[in-house]
């Protein structure tokens, strides 16, 4: 994208993984022929953050940089080699000061200057977050289970490394309306953050989604680069375009946490589960991020699709002084299940069981709660385990392959979206408006964000479906917060399910409309009306038809304008009244099990994964397609 007279940005970075900023001088850079504008934090102080909870970023840094890559001032300029140029005339002074880099340093850290401040005097300023839960008689039914299984591990960060790098572009216009073109995830969020940090009435803010590309939750919060984009075309009166370079993207990160974690459970003679007792800590990087939410996470999700009738979790999450960890693909969930199914394949092997018959004993069943108070309903993790095993001709192959290769197994679950919010407030989480022109076509517009999982794709089909129109008759606007209702954004596996729903409501409020004035031309009850394939039938005599077209026209004469909303919000019983436990409550979950065929060089320790056997429960396939690719993206991305 570009826009005449655009300027180029660049973002300055620190050398440093933590130090005090004693000064910036800018006057060289800002001196320089080419050059509109230099920013530094003192022109953006207020402090953001995804979680409103714990705001602990500024767009530029304003007193210390907490990792090699802090933000520290930006430049606009004719073009990128002017604005590289004068970020070389920028001059800083630091102070250096003691870095974390390991999570259990930072954790035993009892002086400063620690990362962040301390919330109150005589606290670790290095701690983002601890969790402490319990659930059941743990030690007491650890201690009578018949065999304990304990376990250490260590999962490795991993960040999204999407093709399509970070990208925004900032304008402002004279009348005081500011507009950021970004590659962003969560439009809505990001619009609150710029309209606070910049101090610009909500009203004034715009923000469109142009096409994303790739995510994977690494864009979905505010970044440093789309606040000054919009800061420094507010400076110059000029639009401004900042887009990453890949060394940039790695700063940004926000990818999966390393953790450190340790794991007891107890068991009967029969592989039965009595007892689970989980100790993790997380390296979290130089802010918050998602962080708080990771760190419930990393316990909350543990407890299906097993039963377990007691279960503590004692998480907490460290800041060191490295690119900011956030979510990535099963936020949260991938590290402590990767632990966990290790530990029961230990069991199994303990127990002289076979993996695959242990998870099936263990199975939590459907329309249960989980020991944590979380509400499941469907539940086809039986039938997910049923089908890898056949797949991956288990039973005939377990343990009878040759030296260095083997199988095994996994099962696990995940949200359907987050039933809550980012912030607090009572509002539907996703929202449509539709509306039907007389031609026949329909237009749905939508908040929601789409990153290439297909949710432009699936409203039309629902939209489609409900109305009788043929699918090309259908287009979706989204992606403006001008134009569309408020979608959350693109992140927790919601949009199909959260954004279904709410064009699922809002289609059929016109459907009916359009039932009852063709059931009046017809002289029949509007229940015997039917929409489908462009046309509208008469259910005891399909052979009785108009086209869709005339059935909305009928509507409209009737009615007027035909348009409607829809909006979807979550159920608030499916979770336990305790502190936390809103955290990984979902209005639904998916399952899932895989088999994987892994062969090992026993000399080199080299891994090479032959072949996977995936089965999903993920409820209707609204576009299967899209679903396998679902499916084969989580297997490539673990």
């Amino acid at each position: 994208m570009a826009f005449a007279g655009m300027l180029h940005g660049k973002i300055l970075r620190s050398p440093h993984p933590h130090a005090r900023i004693l000064s910036i001088d800018t006057s060289e850079a800002l001196a320089m022929g080419g050059v509109h504008g230099v920013i530094t934090g003192r022109d953006m102080p207020v402090k953001y953050g995804i979680i409103p909870w714990t705001p602990d970023e500024s767009p530029l840094c304003v007193e210390r940089v907490r990792y090699i890559g802090d933000g520290v001032a930006a430049v606009a300029a004719v073009d990128e080699d002017t604005a590289i140029r004068a970020l070389e005339a920028i001059h800083v002074e630091y102070e250096e000061l003691a870095a974390y880099l390991d999570p259990h340093e930072a954790l035993e850290a009892t002086t400063g200057p620690f990362i962040h401040e301390p919330k109150k005097e005589g606290w670790n300023g290095n701690i983002t977050k601890t969790v402490k839960l319990e659930f059941g008689a743990v030690d007491e039914l650890m201690d009578s289970s018949d065999v304990v299984v304990e376990g250490e591990y260590f999962f490795e960060g991993s960040t999204h490394t999407p093709i399509e790098p970070h990208c925004a572009i900032g304008h402002y216009q004279g009348n005081g309306k500011l507009t950021v073109w970004s590659a962003t995830q969560v439009p809505h969020y990001l619009h609150r953050e710029l309209a606070r940090v910049l101090d610009v009435d909500v009203a004034e803010v715009r923000v469109i989604q142009p096409p994303v590309g790739g995510a994977f939750g690494g864009k979905s919060e505010p970044f440093d680069l789309e606040f000054c984009v919009a800061k420094l075309a507010m400076v110059t009166g000029r639009p401004v375009k900042i887009l990453y370079t890949r060394e940039e993207v790695f700063y940004a990160h926000r990818g999966r946490h390393p953790f450190h974690m340790r794991y007891r459970i107890g068991a009967d003679r029969d592989g039965m589960l009595r007892s689970v007792d989980a100790k993790i800590l997380l390296d979290g990087g130089a802010y918050a991020s998602f962080g708080l939410v990771t760190t419930y996470y990393s316990g909350q999700l543990l407890t299906a699709p097993y039963t377990m009738p007691a279960y503590r979790f004692d998480s907490t999450r460290v800041y060191t002084n490295k690119p900011a960890c956030g979510p990535k693909r099963g936020h949260g969930s991938v590290q402590p299940r990767f632990a966990f199914e290790v530990q029961l394949d230990k069991l199994a092997e303990r127990l002289a069981i076979d993996p695959i018959e242990l998870r099936r004993r263990n199975f939590i069943g459907e329309h249960t709660r989980t020991v944590n108070e979380l509400r499941i309903t469907s539940n086809g993790f039986l039938e997910c385990l049923d089908s890898v095993e056949r797949a991956s001709d288990w039973k005939a192959r377990f343990g009878k392959l040759p030296h260095g290769r083997g199988l095994g197994v996994a099962g696990s679950t995940y949200i359907t979206g987050t039933n809550y919010p980012i912030y607090p407030n009572e509002m539907p989480q996703s929202a449509v408006q539709l509306q039907i022109d007389r031609s026949g076509r329909v237009a749905v517009f939508s908040g929601a964000s789409e990153i290439g999982q297909g949710c432009d794709s699936m409203v039309a089909y629902i939209a489609a479906e409900e109305l009788g129109v043929p699918l090309e008759h259908v287009r979706v606007y989204r992606g403006d917060t001008d134009f569309t209702p408020v979608d959350l954004g693109a992140y927790s596996s919601r949009v199909t399910f959260m954004l279904g729903n709410a064009t699922i409501d809002g289609s059929r409020k016109l459907k009916r409309k359009v039932q009852e004035a063709v059931a009046e031309a017809w002289e029949c009850k509007s229940g015997q009306v039917l929409l489908a394939g462009g046309w509208a039938f008469l259910a005891a005599d399909t052979e009785r038809k108009m086209p869709i077209r005339e059935a909305f026209n009928l509507a409209e004469a009737k009615f007027g304008a035909l348009g409607s909303t829809g909006s979807y919000n979550t159920p608030k019983d499916v979770h336990g009244e305790y502190r936390g436990g809103t955290i990984g409550a979902s209005p639904a979950y998916s399952f899932t099990a895989h088999v994987a065929e892994v062969e090992v060089d026993v000399e080199t320790g080299v891994v090479d994964v032959v072949k996977i056997w995936v089965a999903h429960d993920c409820g209707r396939a609204l576009n299967p397609v899209l679903v396998e690719g679902q499916m084969e993206g989580s297997a490539y991305m673990g």
